[in-house]
């Protein structure tokens, strides 16, 4: 289960609804207000929740970015290890990398799979046929020992990819950012001023959370909402126009 950057704004009318609810509910029951001890740990708790909510998010963003510079370095690795292989051979095997290396390019730009049928087919190829060229005549003895390595590496960095763009915190957190965000408002309201109100400052305060929630799940899923990871291809990019 994900949850669209979007979702967030839901809070700004709720969290207002909330404190007005909150600051209601005190004047009828005029209770006054007798534990600020327990008001600030809930919002020191919240404050904890978002900060580090968000700072995981910025880190596996930051994740992705790194993984792709990863990539980048294994597939240039193995196209120049190209040269231990015959001559003959190298053409073809050339173009599969400039054709897989295009595969690659763009996987931020919409929500599709990050493992395409064409990289798997071009990943299948590109392995087949480096076998059979390593063992083949003219082939530099440390081919196989240096080469298949270096496209295996190029292969697996595929999948760590994939994890890593699946890996989000538990739903139990989004759900519990959710909900401290309007318990936190019904407490604050409660608080208030029982004779006024400041919308100023109650509006203040929900944009704030509204916010900062927005941010850390546009960081969190970058192909559900605004943000793209569209200058994490600049590595691939480069490589891509060196093959040529």
């Amino acid at each position: 289960m994900t949850f669209h950057p979007l979702s967030a704004w839901l809070l700004l009318p709720v969290m207002l609804l909330l404190l007005e609810f909150g600051r209601r509910f005190h004047l009828v029951h005029k209770a006054p207000v007798e534990s600020p001890a327990i008001e600030n740990a809930i919002f020191a708790l919240f404050g904890l929740l978002l900060a580090f909510t968000f700072s995981g998010a910025v880190a596996r963003y930051d994740a992705h970015r790194q993984l792709v510079v990863e990539e980048s370095n294994d597939i240039g690795v193995a196209y120049l290890r190209l040269d231990l292989l015959p001559s003959t051979t190298q053409p073809a095997l050339r173009q599969l990398f400039r054709d897989y290396t295009t595969s690659r390019l763009h996987l931020y730009d919409t929500v599709s799979p990050e493992i395409s049928p064409v990289t798997e087919r071009l990943q299948r190829e590109i392995w087949q046929k480096s076998v059979a060229a390593s063992a083949a005549p003219g082939a530099n003895p440390d081919a196989e020992k240096l080469l298949l390595p270096a496209i295996n590496a190029m292969i697996d960095i595929t999948a760590t990819r994939q994890v890593a763009f699946y890996l989000h915190p538990p739903v139990i957190v989004s759900l519990l950012l959710f909900a401290f965000s309007g318990g936190s408002a019904f407490l604050a309201g409660y608080s208030m001023n029982l004779r006024s109100r400041s919308w100023f400052h109650m509006f203040a305060l929900t944009l704030a959370v509204t916010l900062t929630i927005y941010a850390t799940l546009e960081i969190e899923y970058p192909r559900e909402g605004l943000i793209r990871l569209t200058d994490t291809d600049k590595a691939l990019i480069a490589l891509r126009k060196s093959m040529d």
